[in-house]
């Protein structure tokens, strides 16, 4: 659906007209025994930061909202705190590894705690980026030509043609990234080197020229698309997603209504396609310098988007009519096990 089609309507009266008296009761039933939400943040990968500032919005708008909310700085004990604590809901506001790639969706699985966000298959393939272009291109969807290497082999030759990006397989926050330019006589010595802190795996793909645009998913319907225009930067790298200013997000992005759906259509083949539950929100490149039509290429999903206000994934929600803690509240409706 193109913006102009978008409608704010009431979920909860639609949903009530459409169950009997008996359902109805049932269903509230559910979510009033969804009032204690422990919300997950911090941990221990390279995105603490980043899981903090999410987690700490979450929290404060639950509490908004009429939860009682436990925050939980997650440390390696958590299964024992989670045992003892026995929360409603685990609101996963975790990033990077342990957080998005299956290991706490399992544990939660385990102790049947519902939880939001992807189940442990799509958040540990999601995480993997070769593994997930494989499952994406064979949905249909545009990726580009990529090559998984060990750092510890990586060639004294250039893998491909420059230019050429390197990505740590499973990392989020562009950690790591690297992009090789045409001018470079060879490829980056730092992905051997003691320096590296990434993992063993790399992905080196070709690199995409043109627009950056990121599109939502939200249970089965794809959100709105919006353009993000580093400010300063090459590419979208952690300090135009997080520092003050280092980005300007137009939404709706300014594309042809062909474009634009077809970016919400792929965005929510990638969902489906990865198993992915709740939120999502796809990255792509759009190279329109010869024609319209151009060339859209997939980046990646993530499973566990940025959670602040001024996050994307919570901006497109907005844009679609929901306040910050309403979206919050759906994904703790939306929760379960055996995600």
């Amino acid at each position: 659906m193109h913006p102009s089609q978008t409608k704010t309507t009431n979920r909860a009266d639609q949903l009530r007209a459409s169950l009997g008296s008996a359902e109805w009761k049932l269903f509230l039933g559910v979510l009033m025994s969804r009032e204690r939400v422990a919300v997950l943040m911090g941990g221990f990968s390279s995105e603490r930061p980043v899981s903090l500032s999410s987690g700490k919005a979450c929290a404060d708008a639950l509490e908004g909202e009429g939860f009682k909310v436990t925050r939980i700085d997650v440390e390696r004990d958590i299964s024992e705190k989670l045992s003892a604590l026995k929360p409603d809901v685990v609101f996963n506001a975790l990033h990077g590894p342990f957080g998005e790639d299956g290991t706490i969706q399992g544990i939660l699985e385990y102790l049947q705690i519902p939880y939001t966000h992807s189940g442990v298959l799509a958040s540990a393939l999601a995480m993997d980026k070769g593994r997930a272009k494989r499952v994406a291109a064979a949905a249909g969807v545009p990726v580009a030509e990529s090559q998984v290497l060990n750092r510890f082999s990586f060639p004294s030759e250039h893998p491909m043609k420059a230019p050429y990006v390197v990505k740590p397989v499973r990392e989020g926050s562009s950690f790591g990234v690297v992009i090789v330019g045409e001018d470079q006589a060879h490829p980056p010595q730092v992905i051997g080197s003691d320096e590296w802190r990434y993992g063993e795996e790399v992905i080196v793909e070709r690199y995409i020229h043109g627009r950056e645009l990121t599109c939502g998913v939200m249970g089965d319907q794809p959100m709105d698309v919006i353009e993000v225009v580093p400010q300063g930067h090459n590419f979208y790298d952690y300090d135009s997603k997080y520092a003050s200013g280092g980005s300007k997000h137009v939404l709706p992005a300014k594309i042809s209504p062909k474009i634009y759906q077809k970016i919400q259509t792929l965005a929510l083949r990638a969902h489906q396609a990865i198993g992915c539950r709740g939120v999502s929100r796809s990255d792509f490149r759009y190279d329109d310098r010869f024609s319209e039509d151009g060339e859209i290429i997939w980046l990646e999903v993530n499973t566990q988007p940025g959670m602040t206000p001024t996050s994307l994934v919570p901006e497109m929600a907005g844009h679609a009519g929901y306040s910050f803690g309403a979206f919050l509240r759906w994904m703790v409706e939306d929760a379960s096990c055996l995600r």
